[in-house]
């Protein structure tokens, strides 16, 4: 969801031109921080940021005194620069080559393929699945595999369903998304943890956690944009449906509740396009389907993306806040305080509108307002904010700390929610 707006990355992006043989390179591509000091200066970066593929803005052009960085071709930097001198617009060079930053974890993050599943790596879409796959039968009865849907591609949208059987005939549901942005990796392989956890863990929180509620958990709700952020474009972030000149929508400016009303783009070629009308994305559409047919029994849904330590609640398309906002924000201060505590990560956030940006169309309200979910999150993971250069691609090393933490904070919220009486 929810974003740092990335990267306007259209098919025909003459200095990336990639195709099925070949990766999308940035060798030499600079990167900017740029501010607007005034609503003058804001209208033009904002015309600009929709106005070429080869300036690619890594954070929405909201508000002034707003650092925003955008990454820019060889080619376009004199217009570029000239460009923002005439505008007087402010500033600062703070990476010469781009590429360079990608190619030090490219290899390194997911080089071992041997031995068995972990999280000190990064794994492609078939090893996960492959696990997810091992898991019935490895714990018969506790655990099944689950289908959320199919993606354009045609691959399926795969999760599996935690659920003990200790005598209820029906425990109160909990909906965990994740992966929806392709380049946000850190994302999928925190909640397979949280899946490993759920199974394994002899700690009694967490165990009380895996036998008193129904899990379900996607770690992949957008396949075909992870698979092509492995053998194409490591910073891609969109589906892959072609439309128009471009490929892909944001999937998680798709989902059918105030489509495309603010914190949008009808831009084929943007990353934050949110497609041609509500669920046009086949990945949006099944799953949304999928998630409809356990109306009644899923009280809280969490989505996990990444970057920059957030944790969020309805809604993103108005400043207007939910009936028992007073209850979200309950919740909102005992997760942010139980993620802190283990390694020290601080936390910030509120509703989507007010602490981060105007979104609408996003996973988390459409649940909220449409299955009877009591309570709907979104967790921005790790690194914090202004980390241009491992913001989408968080070192493996801190896959275990960012599970911790963050399974710290899924057992205060669920703890905080059970006490304030949404689970029935």
């Amino acid at each position: 969801m929810l974003l740092k707006y990335s990267l306007i990355l259209a098919l025909c992006l003459a200095a990336v031109a990639v195709s099925n043989a070949e990766r999308a390179r940035y060798d030499n591509y600079r990167v900017y921080k740029v501010t607007a000091s005034n609503v003058k200066e804001l209208a033009f970066l904002k015309k600009m940021e929709d106005s070429s593929d080869s300036l690619i803005f890594l954070e929405g052009v909201h508000d002034v005194n707003n650092e925003i960085e955008v990454v820019v071709a060889p080619h376009k930097l004199p217009d570029f620069l000239k460009a923002l001198e005439d505008n007087g617009i402010d500033y600062v060079l703070i990476e010469y080559n781009l590429q360079a930053h990608l190619d030090k974890d490219d290899v390194t993050q997911i080089a071992s393929r041997a031995g068995g599943y972990g999280w000190k790596e990064y794994y492609e879409l078939d090893t996960t699945y492959t696990w997810l796959q091992s898991l019935p039968s490895s714990y018969p009865g506790i655990v099944t595999l689950i289908e959320g849907g199919k993606s354009y591609e045609k691959r399926s949208i795969l999760g599996v369903k935690i659920s003990y059987k200790n005598g209820q005939s029906q425990k109160p549901g909990i909906f965990l998304e994740a992966g929806i942005h392709a380049r946000e990796w850190i994302a999928p392989a925190t909640a397979t943890y949280i899946i490993n956890q759920l199974l394994t863990s002899e700690n009694d929180t967490i165990a009380d956690l895996a036998r008193n509620y129904d899990w379900y958990i996607f770690p992949h709700a957008n396949p075909d944009g992870y698979v092509y952020t492995h053998t194409t474009n490591r910073l891609w972030r969109k589906t892959r449906q072609p439309h128009g000149t471009c490929y892909g929508a944001d999937p998680n400016r798709n989902w059918g509740f105030y489509w495309n009303t603010v914190g949008a783009s009808s831009n084929e070629c943007s990353d934050t396009y949110a497609g041609p009308n509500e669920f046009s994305e086949l990945e949006t559409l099944s799953l949304s389907k999928y998630i409809k047919s356990l109306e009644g029994k899923i009280q809280l849904y969490i989505s996990f993306h990444s970057y920059s330590q957030y944790v969020l609640y309805p809604y993103g398309h108005t400043n207007e806040l939910p009936g028992n906002v007073e209850d979200f924000d309950r919740v909102f201060n005992v997760t942010v305080a139980a993620i802190g505590q283990r390694y020290g990560t601080k936390y910030t956030g509120g509703n989507i509108y007010d602490a981060i940006y105007p979104a609408a169309g996003a996973s988390v309200d459409w649940a909220y307002a449409n299955v009877g979910t009591r309570m709907s999150f979104c967790l921005e993971l790790r690194p914090g904010p202004n980390s241009i250069i491992t913001g989408f691609r968080l070192p493996a090393a801190q896959i275990i700390p960012t599970g911790e933490e963050t399974l710290d904070g899924l057992a205060a919220m669920i703890n905080e929610v059970k006490t304030l009486g949404y689970f029935v």
